[in-house]
């Protein structure tokens, strides 16, 4: 254990609670889930902690932001068992996760740079009053996923008075380009249909943009408390011995 844990010091509940806006009722629970190692315990009962407690809390907490309440708890409960093995698989996971954000993030970025590029040539080639064989063709899928993204709201193409067909007009092609790229960035139809009312609300892609850019802000900020919460950990690790 470490050097400055070996003076005997007994902390209370609300010492540990004290400081981080939690309730003494939650470091209890700490303890019970195995998040906090087990307290000792006066001749009456009452429960004591060391300041290694203090370490650990400060570790599971530094870990909430980036691996989430769950995995965080996981990982503690880990340590506190001896399986340090296994928490550091954890961790390997959460960032394996992040890294694949941050692959799909780059491959929607990606599209939507070939969309801006390639928007003066849809508008110039025809394909503005276009049926669905046509433009399926045009986008490499079949016919029958673009009846499908229809269902889901991600396209909305207008009816030829006379025939009844499809007709993809201008912003339809869009639509359809930018489902397109997103469902090969990763993305599930549930997930396309809101960001496509925010570009159709806007008249282009801005919203998107914006969108992606703060999806970006929010993965750099990850990355960043997961630092700190690896900083946390380690000196819970060290103090442990």
């Amino acid at each position: 254990m470490g050097r400055n844990l070996q003076s005997g010091e007994r902390l209370r509940p609300v010492d540990l609670a004290r400081g981080h806006g939690l309730s003494t009722q939650a470091i209890r629970n700490y303890e019970e889930a195995g998040i906090l190692p087990a307290a000792g315990r006066t001749s009456h009962g009452y429960r004591t902690y060391t300041p290694l407690h203090a370490v650990a809390l400060r570790a599971f907490l530094a870990l909430v932001p980036g691996h989430g309440h769950q995995v965080a708890a996981s990982i503690m409960r880990a340590v506190n068992g001896g399986g340090v093995e296994e928490a550091f698989r954890l961790i390997d996971e959460s960032h394996a996760q992040l890294l694949d954000d941050r692959r799909t993030l780059q491959a929607v970025e990606n599209a939507l740079r070939d969309l801006e590029s390639t928007a003066e040539s849809v508008a110039v080639s025809g394909l503005g009053g276009t049926f669905i064989g046509p433009l399926a063709g045009k986008l490499g899928i079949r016919p029958a996923t673009l009846r499908k993204w229809e269902r889901a709201g991600l396209v909305r193409p207008g009816r030829d008075p006379r025939t009844g067909y499809r007709v993809y007009d201008e912003a339809d092609v869009r639509d359809a380009r930018l489902a397109h790229q997103l469902r090969r960035g990763g993305y599930l139809l549930e997930q396309i249909a809101p960001l496509l009312d925010q570009v159709r609300a806007a008249g282009g892609l801005a919203p998107l943009e914006a969108a992606l850019h703060d999806w970006r802000g929010r993965l750099s900020a990850r990355g960043r408390v997961m630092l700190a919460g690896a900083a946390e950990l380690d000196a819970y690790l060290r103090e442990r011995g």
